[in-house]
């Protein structure tokens, strides 16, 4: 895909952690000197959102466009008309979807501009959410959101975690649940995610990508913290 016009889509099961991966892959293609603009397209579940981590993403040289109403007391949201800018902006652009099929429903609205610009869609799973837990159910969630959109996925990300719970044992007992879920898609699987308290001690044959925990409960590491790991 032209680097010009490229767009990536980041679909998931709720509690899976896509939103916390597409702040961390938005900040890490900004760190590489790209311009990055991040939608958050979350317009069913107003908690745990992109929107509401604006601020360490702007920091780090990210673009965000938020629902309207987002950021503030208001339950009812809605899409901006900035966000039909996304197709005309070069750069980077990332578009943090809702979760399921319900959220993917919004992104449908804009299936046929996305074709038309060319696309990514990566999908975020998570073997320790109950509905995702073995990878046929995880496949059939992603078919759901491929239905509910009109976008096939073009890669997985295995996002096996158990927030402060994980270990690196957590991490690695999901290695073979990751591969079989893109077994059974017909994708590849991208990588799998690993905190960056635990980088170094995850095997050196399996391709790992390191992420801050930027989204969380208030007892969890908050994004300030988090900041410090790029």
């Amino acid at each position: 895909m032209d680097e010009r016009s490229k767009l990536t889509v980041i679909c998931g099961h709720y509690g899976s952690g896509k939103t916390n991966f597409a702040i961390n892959y938005a900040i890490d293609s900004a760190k590489k000197g790209n311009d990055v603009t991040l939608a958050d397209m979350d317009i069913v579940n107003p908690y745990f959102t992109s929107s509401e981590y604006a601020d360490v993403l702007e920091r780090n040289g990210v673009k965000v466009i938020s629902p309207v109403f987002a950021r503030t007391n208001m339950e009812i949201t809605a899409l901006p008309a900035s966000m039909y800018s996304l197709f005309d902006t070069e750069g980077d652009v990332m578009i943090d979807a809702g979760g399921d099929d319900a959220g993917a429903t919004v992104l449908g609205r804009f299936a046929d501009k996305i074709k038309e610009r060319g696309y990514e869609m990566i999908y975020v799973t998570n073997m320790y959410r109950p509905s995702t837990s073995v990878p046929e159910d995880s496949v059939s969630v992603l078919r759901e959101i491929e239905g509910a959109c009109g976008l096939k996925a073009t890669a997985v990300v295995n996002n096996s975690h158990l927030k402060g719970e994980t270990t690196v044992s957590v991490i690695t007992d999901s290695l073979m649940y990751g591969k079989e879920v893109a077994r059974l898609a017909g994708i590849p699987l991208t990588f799998t995610t690993v905190p960056f308290s635990m980088k170094d001690s995850v095997p050196k044959d399996e391709y790992f990508y390191p992420v801050a925990v930027y989204v969380g409960t208030i007892w969890e590491q908050g994004s300030e913290d988090a900041e410090d790991n790029h």
